[in-house]
């Protein structure tokens, strides 16, 4: 009898063993799974953050993004309707969308550049003389110190944070000229530069590289320094957007406090300017 209880307990354990053994390797031995925090918005904010989270990442390891770049007011719908946990915006909130319960958290100034081809000779045009093309009042280089050609005048699509900050600077909102070509997304805008020598168009100072050149605006060149001290006028906010009296998960509320320590504030500065 003692011999086939033993053999009876031997086969149970092996048994035990077998069933329970996958379990307790998919159970995680290896820690609980890492945060996931959604982020929703501005395509100008969407290079900063994603330096930001890099570097948060090698920070603090249990932790993820997932960044989708589709435009301010994508993001700033998001906040509220929780369809993610932070939003970016590229431009000041109106008092309606602050109503709709955000709060918002100020991480970076940004210069708006405006932008021609490379082969353009003209290198310096006044706010007057921005705001007569895109509204239409100018309509070939020749007019503004260039030679003869119509000016393609390029803009953002409706709802992009930079369109609204830079129609409100120049003071041209509502007025875009008839025939103006719209593009999502900054890289889209640089690329149609990039390629039509009678373009013109305009994207975050952070975003400039040598596909484009930049203009003066009333002889002041779109630089950092420039935006810093105030004699480049045609500047925004860059925005992240909590919804009001929502609870984030720790990790969330850990990484915008971080963004504000010297650590992020140090890669704002690489291209954006810092707020501290």
């Amino acid at each position: 009898m003692k011999k086939i209880s033993i053999a009876f307990l031997l086969t149970a354990v092996i048994i035990g063993s077998v069933f329970a053994g996958p379990g307790k390797e998919q159970g995680g031995a290896s820690g609980s799974a890492p945060h996931t925090v959604t982020v929703a918005g501005s395509t100008s904010v969407s290079p900063l953050m994603e330096l930001l989270t890099a570097e948060y990442k090698n920070v603090r390891g249990n932790v993820s993004f997932n960044i989708s770049a589709t435009g301010s007011g994508d993001g700033i719908k998001a906040v509220p309707a929780e369809t993610a946990e932070i939003g970016m915006s590229s431009r000041e909130l109106s008092p309606a969308e602050i109503g709709t319960g955000i709060d918002e958290h100020l991480i970076a100034i940004d210069g708006i550049a405006v932008i021609v081809n490379s082969g353009n000779p003209v290198t310096n045009l006044t706010i007057d003389q921005i705001r007569d093309i895109y509204t239409g009042a100018v309509t070939n280089w020749n007019q503004v110190g260039g030679r003869a050609g119509k000016i393609a005048v390029v803009s953002r699509e409706p709802g992009s944070g930079t369109r609204g900050a830079f129609e409100e600077i120049v003071k041209f909102q509502d007025k875009l000229v008839l025939g103006a070509i719209e593009f999502d997304g900054t890289g889209a805008v640089k690329a149609e530069i990039s390629r039509n020598v009678d373009a013109i168009g305009y994207i975050s100072l952070g975003s400039v590289d040598n596909s484009v050149k930049t203009l003066s605006v009333g002889g002041v060149s779109a630089t950092t320094a420039n935006v810093v001290n105030g004699s480049y006028k045609i500047a925004r906010p860059f925005l992240l957007l909590t919804k009001k009296g929502r609870t984030l998960n720790s990790e969330t509320t850990a990484f915008l406090d971080w963004i504000l320590t010297d650590a992020g504030q140090a890669i704002v500065k690489t291209s954006w300017i810092s707020v501290k």
